[in-house]
């Protein structure tokens, strides 16, 4: 319940939503069957919202197994008190529980423990404590100590381990941390220098950069940490250190003031340089790396969301080109499923230049398959590619556009094990003209065969925790995967696979299944399948459709849990489901839009928001929800670089969103940048707020670098 009540505070939540939400999740629903079909227990929270409450619900969680551990720890040396306890069950963060946990962690040998284990302790406390007026009453008390048999020859040996228990006692302060690490962040600075300034790199923005703690940029934290890791750089923070000293000293030195103060004063100097400066500063760098890597991984979610749901071009044939110089162009034709028809190779860059040779094998190839689209990869010769493209489309009667395609991930998906099995008869270099092809078609089933983190829409993803990128990328996929839908009969497992409560040992049951037995007529068929059982049933059901199936409702989103009422609802229209087409259904768009939802609910024994998003389905059967977005932009042909004016106004395609703008592609060779400070005539904070990846958006361009080959755009003042 404590778990319950902190979600609702910090996601603004009402109680029963988050406490539907966690009940659900622990009987191992999914996030997007819990989205979607359970929406009058949540109270139609978004798929978003659901994975950050997910996420929030897993770090609590192990948040209070770290409480009862530490609890438990320290009660077993017997050191556990009513107070400490409660201290400990109020923590608020991981960092909070161990730095009360700090002082009884076993410790490796230190020179506190060393003084400790000489018999020292009680001079330190004695010292700590500051009562005592002079120093030959303190050289009296202190003389006890001295003890050769435990190494401690004279009384600066007693009084220098003394203070060394002193300093690690000051150290050990939760509450002294806490408050040194935030007056480290409000008040510090981060100082990067060069490892060697003669050596020139990527880096040398940060030569000679400083920056306070607590406004630097999350995309320069990841930047510095990178060139540190290359041994470019060279970064500490500084901090004025009179200020954390007067601290301590004001906790710590008694104001009446004794002999043993500047004993102390010492000891609380030594401490804060020795132990908890450098421990400050590795802690405080790994929040800020933390943080930008938590923001670097949500930016590359976001980015990822957008480019997997972006339109397909549905029912098109497409010439696949994947540009290069000296080993050929590949060309792969795929007809409008994506079924591969032709590949070949074709030289017309250099060094070989057999532009006539290649142009009449391409025309050949328009003409016999009717090609309607060329996708051209954007690596290495594509400009060259996209020229020698526009001026061959020139000399075709028939209209047929081009379109530069993103071929991040191409080349992993050529040499994967999948794609062997997919095309075990073709040449690995060919394999990346048809996923350039297919990607085109259909971007989300073909970008799902490839690892997220090379389908380059990311920001420093190989710096970042890469097991908390995959679990945040494999959920951005699913929600994809299943806010679509897929074909039970057209999807490879590899898109399956990401459907709710399918793993990739069933998806492969599936398409086996399929292989065997011939296409599903019907979902229930599913339970046929192996390792599919009732439970992956509920889970998967309603995100696979089956088009001209012996069931209309399986075509659509509604759940098979709701065909009774999907059943009842069609009969109270006079439209049974026996018999039911989808032209039928499209018939009755009009009707099924004014009905009374919560009258009609009611009714049915069914949620009002179940019941909308039935009427939503069966207003729109096999209802794409990527067709709503813009369409991608197509081209006939080339822009150069050399072609731009300042205020130029053009419209491009944006293809990556980073902390510090957007790049849009304006087809030319490489994309322009937006700077966070041209995307808007309003103060933008964070770049999302205005641009996602797939926006078609209209740019000016404000700045051309011929010699970089770079182009600086705006937003602003454009309508």
């Amino acid at each position: 319940m404590r778990i319950a009540q902190q979600l609702v505070k910090e996601l603004q939540l009402k109680e029963h939503q988050v406490i539907n939400t966690i009940q659900l999740i622990d009987e191992g629903n999914t996030i997007p069957f819990i989205a979607r079909y359970r929406k009058e227990q949540t109270g139609e929270l978004s798929d978003v919202v659901l994975r950050d409450l997910y996420d929030r619900l897993n770090y609590l969680r192990n948040l209070e197994g770290r409480r009862e551990e530490v609890i438990r720890l320290i009660q077993e040396q017997e050191k556990l008190t009513p107070e400490l306890e409660e201290t400990i069950r109020k923590a608020e963060t991981l960092q909070e529980i161990d730095d009360i946990y700090r002082p009884y962690r076993p410790k490796r040998r230190t020179r506190a423990t060393i003084a400790k284990e000489k018999g020292l302790e009680p001079l330190a406390e004695i010292m700590l404590a500051q009562n005592i007026a002079d120093e030959a009453a303190f050289a009296q008390k202190a003389a006890e100590y001295i003890n050769p048999e435990k190494e401690v020859n004279s009384l600066e040996e007693a009084v220098n381990g003394a203070m060394d228990i002193i300093a690690e006692i000051v150290s050990d302060n939760a509450d002294y941390r806490k408050a040194i690490r935030n007056i480290t962040m409000k008040e510090g600075t981060l100082i990067v220098k060069a490892a060697d300034a003669e050596k020139s790199s990527v880096y040398e923005m940060y030569y000679d950069f400083q920056e306070k703690l607590k406004t630097i940029a999350d995309h320069r934290v990841l930047a510095i940490n990178r060139g540190e890791k290359e041994d470019f750089l060279k970064v500490k923070i500084e901090i004025n250190e009179s200020g954390i000293l007067d601290y301590l000293s004001k906790k710590l030195v008694k104001p009446a003031g004794s002999f043993t103060t500047s004993y102390v004063t010492s000891a609380i100097e030594d401490a804060y340089k020795r132990l908890i400066s450098p421990s400050i500063e590795r802690e405080i760098r790994g929040n800020l790396s933390e943080r930008a890597e938590e923001k670097a991984i949500k930016v590359f979610g976001e980015n990822l969301k957008k480019l997997l749901l972006q339109p397909p071009v549905k029912d098109k044939v497409v010439m696949g080109f994947d540009p290069a110089f000296r080993t050929g162009c590949k060309i792969a034709v795929v007809d409008g499923t994506g079924k591969l028809l032709e590949a070949l190779t074709v030289y017309p860059t250099e060094p070989q230049n057999d532009v006539a040779g290649s142009k009449a094998k391409l025309k050949a190839l328009i003409d016999k398959y009717g090609i309607d689209v060329v996708a051209i990869g954007n690596g290495t010769a594509s400009r060259e590619s996209e020229v020698f493209v526009a001026d061959m489309l020139k000399e075709i009667e028939r209209k047929v556009v081009y379109m530069i395609v993103s071929e991040a991930g191409a080349s992993v998906y050529s040499a994967s094990e999948l794609a062997s099995k997919e095309y075990p008869d073709i040449n690995v270099s060919l394999r990346g003209a048809i996923s350039i092809a297919r990607r085109l078609q259909d971007p989300l089933a073909e970008l799902v065969k490839i690892d997220p983190k090379h389908v380059g829409v990311g920001q420093y993803q190989h710096d970042v925790n890469q097991k908390r990128l995959d679990e945040m990328l494999r959920g951005v996929v699913e929600d994809c995967v299943n806010s679509v839908g897929v074909d039970l009969n057209t999807a490879s497992a590899s898109l399956l696979q990401y459907i709710s409560g399918i793993s990739k040992a069933v998806a492969e049951n599936i398409v086996k299944y399929r292989e065997e037995n011939g296409k599903f007529s019907n979902r229930s068929q599913l339970n046929k399948v192996k390792r599919l059982g009732p439970a992956a049933f509920v889970q998967a059901a309603g995100f696979l459709r089956i088009t001209d199936g012996s069931n209309p409702l399986d075509n659509t989103g509604v759940h098979p849990e709701s065909y009774s009422a999907a059943s009842l609802l069609l009969e109270k229209l006079g439209c049974p489901l026996k018999g039911l087409d989808s032209s039928r259904l499209r018939e009755l768009s009009g009707r099924l839009a004014s009905i009374n939802a919560e009258e009609t609910a009611a009714d049915l024994s069914i949620g009002v928001p179940t019941l909308k998003d039935m009427i939503k389905e069966l207003r729109k059967p096999g209802r794409d929800p990527r067709e709503e977005l813009p369409k991608p932009i197509f081209r006939t042909d080339v822009l150069k670089i050399e072609d731009l004016r300042a205020e130029m106004i053009l419209t491009g395609t944006v293809r990556n969103v980073i902390d510090f703008g957007a790049f849009v592609d304006i087809g030319i060779k490489n994309d322009g940048l937006v700077h966070i400070s041209e995307l808007s005539d309003k103060y933008v904070k964070n770049p999302m707020e205005v641009v996602s990846v797939g926006d078609i958006v209209n740019v000016k361009v404000i700045g051309i670098d011929l010699k970089k080959g770079r182009v600086s755009l705006s937003m602003k003042g454009i309508h």
